[in-house]
């Protein structure tokens, strides 16, 4: 089965780019299941219920998260409303939600997806990543031996770890946060496929999504500036893994990177204010 993954959807920008072409991707690249992570969806941080609702109906079957998880109240209810949104497995257990969850395809296969925070550079109380997956895989396997795995970190070192921790353990292990693509994606010698960042899905005249103008003068006079999202050269991307649905092992990986024209209309929404 073909499983694609979408790289930290942001704001307006990025929802219109999975609106406009994930319905053709799906259909042109014949795609059984989608898992995008969306925790900067909502205006560049956080996901409300009406962006949640807009992925799932562009063709979105599981949203993933990440440190951003909590920055829109609302986000509460819809963790506890709905499976296929996944915040960190490895936050709390009396945190709201779950951090994993097993989902049927269109074709009726199911797929386990993971989500882990990392903890090198990231101001978050979370366990080890490492410690939590395995229980959370155990769960899943007594359902389905497709798993897939966002794990959501900074430094490149711990999701590297991550992937050899898990060769063989799931069929993908797919890193997330960075908002930039690496060119490192493989098949483990196990069978797991493996990419450090997916890359981001939104505009690229920025700095990882935000008005690049303010984040250079930032970085020029330390002071602090309101981090407006970027418009320009909007993209689409992520990892396409082709996947043996009964053994769970991973037969290929190529990454995607789709340019989108956005309209003008595009970039106009009360989620990014």
């Amino acid at each position: 089965m073909k499983i694609l993954f979408i790289g930290d959807i942001v704001g307006s920008p990025g929802r219109a780019a999975v609106k406009g072409l994930l319905p053709g991707l799906r259909k042109r690249r014949e795609i059984d299941f989608v898992v995008a992570n969306a925790e900067n969806a909502a205006g560049g941080s956080g996901i409300t219920p009406r962006v949640a609702r807009d992925l799932f109906q562009s063709g979105c079957d599981v949203l993933t998260s990440g440190d951003h998880v909590w920055r829109r109240p609302e986000v509460v209810e819809l963790l506890h409303a709905q499976a296929n949104i996944l915040r960190p497995a490895n936050f709390p257990k009396m945190t709201p939600g779950h951090g994993s969850a097993v989902i049927k395809s269109e074709n009726g296969a199911k797929v386990g997806v993971v989500c882990l925070l990392g903890r090198v550079f990231i101001d978050a109380m979370v366990e080890s990543p490492f410690r939590v997956v395995q229980d959370e895989i155990k769960v899943l396997r007594q359902e389905t031996a497709v798993i897939i795995v966002d794990v959501h970190a900074e430094a490149t070192s711990e999701k590297v770890a991550m992937g050899w921790f898990l060769d063989g353990e799931v069929s993908a292990v797919l890193g997330t946060h960075t908002h930039i693509q690496t060119a490192d994606e493989t098949i483990l010698p196990k069978g797991t496929a493996y990419i450090t960042d997916v890359g981001m899905t939104g505009p690229y005249d920025s700095v990882i999504g935000r008005n690049k103008d303010k984040i250079i003068e930032r970085f020029l006079t330390g002071m602090p500036t309101r981090f407006e999202l970027g418009t320009g050269d909007v993209r689409l991307c992520g990892a396409l893994v082709e996947v043996d649905a009964e053994t769970g092992k991973a037969a290929r990986i190529e990454r995607i990177r789709e340019p989108f024209q956005a309209r003008n209309n595009d970039a106009q929404d009360p989620d990014d204010q």
